[in-house]
């Protein structure tokens, strides 16, 4: 079994790789859900639903998240009345998002919740929220104090600078009722190029889950979201020089040394792998962007035979 520690969108694109290479039913994601919201009474889980649109072949690929083909009509007439129409939710959408709150109005879990409609979506890997408790991502911004994620990455377009970032709940939260079995019964555990901060960063902080890693960081390899200094997508490159670390593939073999023992960067960083190396995790070149399903599979085998796990 291959388990996943996944944010959104390049860890939905990192699975959609893996899923050429080995069999889906093998996979397992334990995916974020400290970006998750509850707007318009509506339960919303972005992580995870970017994850299975994905996997589904169902998301936008222009804008790398909500469904294509999608409708707006209810935020416009939602926008009419003066309601809060910041976070956009497509017509197809919010029937995701009615589901998932009448079940867990209804008594069910998130993580029984997201099984049933990985299950909708006809997907073969098995899907985990991190926990089942509430954890939300809280972002202060300068001259505006702390807000939540949504609002910042959403409302603000995560232009605003940042200065701290926690995870509020996350102390007397639990693991999902699989999470750390998943982690200790795979042969190994991959750390997708999420947002190290606020993708795999609330994972991590999960009472339990970096425990379990560090236990077995041998067979942990985790890929870079930097490359030559940049975030391909998102705020990851300006949050970590906001916070004090390198926006660099260094930078991140530094965050996640202790919790893997490979990381796997992209070849503008090949001249890094030295500087990596010093940091106590070895280090694999290889092309990272997956900007075809093709480039997706070649970084899924080339992930799994860092460490000699069975594609």
């Amino acid at each position: 079994m291959i388990t996943v520690l996944a944010g959104g969108v390049g860890a939905a694109r990192m699975l959609a790789g893996l899923m050429q290479v080995t069999d889906p039913s093998e996979l397992t994601a334990i995916v974020n859900t400290g970006d998750d919201l509850v707007l318009h009474g509506l339960e919303i889980s972005p992580d995870l639903d970017t994850v299975t649109y994905t996997l589904a072949g169902a998301i936008d690929p222009e804008r790398g998240w909500g469904l294509a083909g999608e409708t707006w009509q209810a935020m416009t007439t939602l926008g009419r009345y003066g309601g809060e129409n910041w976070f956009n939710l497509g017509d197809q959408d919010l029937g995701t998002h009615l589901y998932r709150t009448a079940r867990r109005h209804a008594g069910a879990t998130l993580t029984e919740v997201t099984a049933e409609i990985a299950a909708a979506w006809g997907l073969g890997l098995r899907l985990l929220p991190m926990t089942d408790d509430v954890v939300r991502t809280m972002v202060t911004v300068e001259d505006e104090g702390e807000i939540g994620f949504q609002q910042y990455f959403v409302g603000r377009q995560h232009a605003v600078a940042i200065e701290s970032v926690r995870f509020d709940g996350v102390e007397s939260c639990a693991p999902g009722p699989d999470v750390l079995a998943a982690l200790a019964e795979a042969e190994t555990v991959v750390i997708a190029p999420s947002n190290p901060i606020v993708s795999i960063g609330p994972v991590l902080a999960v009472p339990g889950i970096r425990s379990a890693l560090e236990k077995r960081r041998d067979d942990v390899v985790a890929v870079s979201p930097i490359i030559a200094g940049a975030a391909l997508k998102g705020p990851a490159d300006a949050m970590l020089a906001a916070l004090g670390h390198e926006s660099s593939a260094v930078g991140i073999a530094r965050i996640y040394a202790e919790v893997a023992g490979t990381l796997v960067i992209d070849e503008a960083d090949a001249h890094l792998a030295a500087a990596i190396e010093a940091e106590g995790v070895r280090c694999v070149v290889a092309p990272t962007i997956m900007s075809t399903p093709e480039r997706s599979a070649s970084l899924g085998r080339i992930v799994l035979d860092s460490i000699g796990s069975p594609a």
